[in-house]
């Protein structure tokens, strides 16, 4: 089933989907490019690991009933005259390890990496450790002779910084290291297209489209998110009032 919506769909950005879209954009990215760009480059697909930590909440009590094993009107609940301690309801932290996928362009005859693409993750736009490592990497590369293509699909978490305080629902920063600080911004909105936009390589090389509502749509297909979706319900983010309406407009249309 072919996705609703003329851009971006909400939906792909829900915890519950957001890994598998992440991983599907970025795996169908290298392949469209890789058939553009081969032999004089190749794009690689890497990854970053680091561990975050997480707020698990901890239920006060666990009951499990097993009807075929136990009868009511046999066993007698034992009687006791000591006093118990009242706990306190708290939330403990564990360490969870993430891995986060992302493209390199690199140049075959040298080696060395001429374009980084990313894809921002939730982790990279909420406090944490995964905010902290990728900002780091960002600013390295913006210091650097290396482009930044930065994709970001989430409504929520905070933007990365641009001059201008420009609000969008969703964007994407090019930044060509032989420009710098300049950068070309796409900003969108939800009912907005996803922006066509040219990938920066070395000088004088023809750069190729990366046509971003096409390989969306390739995941969304691919994966059969289709199926995986309720449509009827608000996304996860919600949607502002006034766009969930406009879907469901969208929907009837359908």
């Amino acid at each position: 089933m072919q996705s609703m919506f003329p851009g971006m769909n909400p939906y792909l950005e829900s915890p519950e989907l957001g890994s598998e879209v992440h991983f599907g954009l970025i795996a169908v990215l290298a392949r469209s490019l890789n058939a553009m760009i081969t032999p004089k480059y190749r794009a690689a697909v890497e990854k970053r690991v680091y561990t975050d930590s997480l707020l698990v909440g901890i239920p006060d009590v666990v009951v499990v009933q097993r009807g075929a094993e136990t009868n009511p009107e046999v066993i007698k609940p034992q009687q006791t005259t000591a006093t118990l301690s009242k706990p306190l309801a708290v939330t403990v932290s564990i360490v969870e390890e993430t891995q986060e996928r992302f493209l390199e362009i690199r140049e075959v005859a040298t080696g060395s990496v001429v374009t980084v693409v990313e894809v921002l993750s939730p982790k990279n736009k909420r406090a944490g450790e995964g905010q902290v490592k990728y900002d780091t990497k960002r600013q390295r590369l913006l210091n650097s002779a290396v482009h930044l293509v930065e994709i970001d699909l989430l409504r929520t978490g905070e933007a990365k910084p641009v001059a201008g305080g420009i609000a969008s629902d969703y964007r994407i920063l090019v930044s060509r290291a032989n420009y710098r600080p300049t950068a070309e911004l796409y900003p969108f909105n939800l009912r907005d297209p996803l922006p066509r936009f040219l990938l920066p390589l070395r000088s004088g090389d023809s750069e190729p489209i990366i046509d971003l509502q096409t390989l969306l749509e390739q995941v969304y297909q691919e994966a059969a998110l289709d199926l995986a979706i309720d449509y009827s319900m608000q996304p996860n983010p919600p949607l502002r009032e006034e766009d969930f309406q406009w879907m469901q407009s969208l929907l009837e249309v359908e």
